[in-house]
């Protein structure tokens, strides 16, 4: 991954910018929008979810997902936009993400005219009121719907078949330098905690707090975890405290970035493979 690309990617899991607030919870609209332009990747991806793919005019830098989506238009991405192709484009919705577009880029936005959501996708419960709000705002209320319940029913399952195993502790990496994870709050917590395992930094006040490797030394997690957008050697510092859970048990695991970096109804691949790599951890503690 090329520097620019993680800087991005880290700023898609993190959510460090400030952003203005979205709409009261169960607000409606009685507008339906036709030309829509979003300014995240993960809101692509939840507006093709939703089943308003087609609607979609033009999209951020990194909309990959799916496939369709690289044919769009790019109209900038978490850094800057381009005013002049947004212009072309007319699109009568902008979708911006709560937490990830910088507030006076909102603030700009409306100033200029342009009609903006703001979408929260902070937990996995946003994930599903976002998709709901996506098809009000396209008419697409059904499959939208559908859409969402699909996502929370097959999350309660796997939280069913994982809730009674013994907890296992995990620190959840996000980049090396500066060192940074999440708190309890941030989605990729909640699957930590949907497969049976503790977050160590669940406790910070942060969504995604830079810390101190003393630290993590200190909590002495049982499993080192990181997506693989962190690199192959995401771990290699910590072979210097070799006395530590994790190194002792083995329990270094690295889970693919793409299903659990964005919020998006692909995060039920990311608890598979979250559940997995706890799964294997609690075997390797019982080992000598």
């Amino acid at each position: 991954m090329r520097p620019r690309e993680a800087v991005l990617a880290a700023f898609a899991l993190l959510g460090l910018a400030a952003c203005s607030e979205a709409p009261p919870p169960g607000e409606t609209s009685s507008t339906t929008y036709s030309r829509i332009v979003t300014l995240a990747p993960n809101l692509t991806e939840l507006v093709f979810w939703a089943g308003a793919g087609e609607l979609l005019v033009g999209v951020s830098a990194y909309s990959d997902h799916p496939p369709q989506a690289r044919e769009l238009p790019v109209v900038g991405d978490a850094f800057m936009i381009d005013h002049e192709q947004l212009a072309l484009l007319r699109p009568d919705l902008l979708l911006v993400w709560q937490g990830g577009t910088p507030a006076h880029v909102v603030d700009e936005l409306r100033a200029i005219g342009y009609e903006v959501e703001t979408l929260r996708t902070n937990s996995l419960d946003d994930v599903s009121a976002a998709i709901v709000r996506i098809g009000e705002l396209t008419g697409r209320h059904e499959s939208a719907a559908l859409v969402a319940t699909t996502f929370e029913d097959r999350m309660q399952g796997i939280r069913e078949r994982y809730h009674d195993l013994p907890a296992i502790s995990v620190f959840y990496q996000v980049s090396a330098r500066p060192l940074y994870t999440v708190n309890g709050g941030h989605f990729v917590s909640e699957l930590i905690e949907l497969c049976g395992g503790a977050n160590v930094f669940a406790d910070l006040d942060e969504l995604a707090p830079t810390i101190d490797v003393e630290a993590v030394v200190d909590r002495d997690p049982e499993v080192f975890m990181a997506g693989s957008d962190a690199g192959e050697d995401a771990f290699s510092e910590w072979q210097r405290w070799p006395q530590m859970a994790a190194n002792r048990h083995g329990n270094h695991f690295v889970v693919p970035g793409d299903v659990i970096s964005r919020a998006t109804p692909r995060l039920l691949d990311g608890a598979v493979a979250v559940c997995e790599a706890l799964e294997e951890a609690r075997k390797r503690r019982q080992l000598p």
